[in-house]
């Protein structure tokens, strides 16, 4: 065995790191939530999951196609695999399983179930509108157009694709019962049963053309930001019986303990927006705040372009406001449905002189590839390594959480924005502005904070758009009060800017 390529140090902390995820964690008490970000650091970090689906965070997305989803009606004689991990119910999915309507093919691995308790109906992690539903179903996927398997994708920011169902107490459904019939094979942990295949379809609502989208991440440690998820509108229901039977069978201890704990409440508490927004297949009954919808990946591209390469004296000038939350758009004139805003321009003369100066750069500024269109899947196992490193290099111990949620926001954040999940929250503008040490870069990164300090300092503003941990403003709607022209906030004034 060689191990000459890597030194000492490397060594000792990918055994470290590996010693670290071992850990035992559970929902509640010593090893619980509170904890997690003790041993496994992302649980503490950026674009956690899951998230309270409240009015104030969608965006209608019209480009969002219904979810397509193939060979998910399986024969009796393929057999799966039910078991009890500890801290939930798993079934096996066979790999034929996959969605095809996503940019790239997500196979099937397994499907999950999180619930509450007898005494209490209320155990899903996902939230709308800050109502919890009885139980919910998570059916994850890998992405393997790029990995060969789950265990390759899961630490990666485009690994993984998660269906999620919420679940409602009410009608007996016969789907559910292929599983929970054989939920007292499984009732302690480490527990297994060949059950046979049926159609997963029919665990699924009806309607998959209306559902919610954003970027997140695995809700259990360790918590990798590296989920796309797609939680659908619509609930299923199981009957009162069957929801007790998931409630009251299970054990997260080992048949051999002599005193047993009961697996309930296993769901992860709901965690911040950190500047994302949930695009939104459907509008009626939504609860959007008028028509918003998101700005065009085209609008998105060319205002990182612009602060990467272009004129940054010209963006403070004249495009500041494209740096704050969207919906800016709205009050700054600028109404436009996405095909109107990636095809119409105030000069299309000027903007397409513009946008050729920023190619041409582009070519000649390796960062623009990497950080400008967001390429690279981001591998958060290497990451936490190499802050680690320089954490032990500094004797910076003790800080990893913070470390590592401040190396992994900003690129988790610029891939959502361009993705129209995110607003460009002001880390990630200080993050590009830093490969730009001029001083108009400067200038910019002083105004920007200047407005954003402004904008904490207005009652008004500051009680409708909350301020995100990261420094940026939460992905609530903008206060839709007239501005005068051109200057769509009240804290971005025109004598900001001096040149």
């Amino acid at each position: 065995m060689h191990f000459l390529s890597f030194t000492p140090i490397v060594s000792l902390l990918m055994t470290f790191l590996a010693v670290l995820h071992a850990a035992k964690w559970t929902y509640s008490g010593p090893e619980g939530q509170d904890y997690w970000p003790k041993h496994y650091p992302y649980c503490g970090g950026a674009f956690q999951s899951p998230i309270d689906l409240k009015p104030g965070l969608l965006r209608f997305d019209p480009t969002l196609r219904p979810i397509e989803i193939q060979n998910y009606n399986l024969l009796p004689n393929e057999q799966l695999i039910l078991g009890n991990d500890g801290h939930t119910v798993k079934l096996s999915l066979p790999s034929k399983m996959h969605i095809s309507s996503l940019p790239h093919r997500y196979t099937a691995a397994q499907l999950h179930l999180h619930w509450g308790s007898s005494g209490r109906l209320a155990g899903s992690e996902h939230m709308v509108n800050s109502k919890q539903y009885a139980a919910e179903m998570h059916v994850v996927h890998f992405n393997s157009d790029k990995y060969s398997t789950l265990a390759m994708a899961i630490d990666k920011s485009d690994g993984l694709a998660v269906l999620g169902v919420l679940i409602e107490v009410g009608d007996f459904n016969p789907a559910f019962e292929q599983i929970l019939r054989f939920i007292d094979s499984v009732k302690f942990k480490d527990q297994k049963v060949r059950v046979p295949g049926f159609d997963i379809r029919e665990l699924l609502p009806e309607c998959l053309d209306e559902y919610y989208r954003y970027d997140g991440s695995l809700t259990t440690p360790p918590c990798y930001p590296s989920v796309l998820w797609t939680v659908f509108r619509n609930h299923v229901t199981i009957s009162h019986k069957q929801f007790l039977a998931l409630a009251t069978s299970l054990y997260s201890s080992v048949a051999q303990d002599l005193a047993p704990v009961s697996l309930t409440d296993n769901y992860r508490r709901t965690q911040p927006p950190d500047s994302r927004v949930v695009l939104v297949s459907f509008k009626e009954g939504s609860g959007l705040q008028g028509t918003l919808t998101v700005t065009s990946q085209l609008a998105r591209k060319r205002i990182v372009q612009q602060l990467l390469v272009g004129d940054l004296a010209d963006l403070a000038d004249e495009g500041l406001y494209q740096l704050l939350p969207s919906g800016s758009e709205k009050l700054h004139g600028k109404n436009k449905d996405l095909k109107n805003q990636e095809t119409e321009t105030p000069d299309k003369s000027k903007q397409q002189t513009l946008n050729s100066s920023l190619w041409k750069k582009s070519q000649t500024n390796p960062s623009v590839g990497k950080l400008g269109l967001a390429e690279d899947a981001l591998c958060f196992v290497s990451l936490e390594q190499r802050v680690t490193r320089q954490q032990k290099q500094s004797h910076a111990g003790g800080q990893l959480v913070q470390a590592l949620r401040h190396a992994a926001f900003p690129e988790l954040n610029l891939k959502s924005y361009l993705d129209c999940k995110s607003d460009l929250a002001l880390p990630t503008i200080r993050h590009i502005l830093h490969g730009r040490p001029t001083d108009e870069a400067n200038e910019l990164e002083s105004s920007l904070k200047k407005a954003f300090s402004k904008r904490k300092s207005t009652t008004a503003i500051k009680q409708s758009v909350p301020v995100t941990k990261y420094g940026g403003f939460s992905t609530a709607t903008v206060p839709r009060k007239p501005h005068s022209r051109g200057y769509p906030h009240p804290w971005l004034l025109p004598m900001e800017w001096e040149d």
